[in-house]
């Protein structure tokens, strides 16, 4: 019994190290959506260029205009 608690001490030790050790830039991903909508055009940093079809493509600084009015501004 007493074996089995050191065990998990040492698991709960090692796994808090990681998490301590473990890179900010990890911690701060986005999750890109699944939906991929066809898009009329997009502009990036003033420049207009062929549209992606959501902002995890396109990337921070542009923004999609798609054929029904909507836009998407990427950050």
């Amino acid at each position: 019994m007493a074996a089995s608690r050191v065990g998990v001490l040492f698991l709960l030790l090692v796994c808090g190290v990681f998490l301590l050790a473990a890179k900010p830039e990890h911690a701060s991903a986005k999750i890109c959506p699944q939906d991929c909508r066809v898009a009329e055009y997009m502009i990036c940093r003033g420049e207009k260029k062929t549209a992606a079809c959501n902002c995890c493509f396109a990337g921070p600084g542009c923004t999609i205009y798609y054929s029904d009015g909507i836009k998407s501004v990427c950050s």
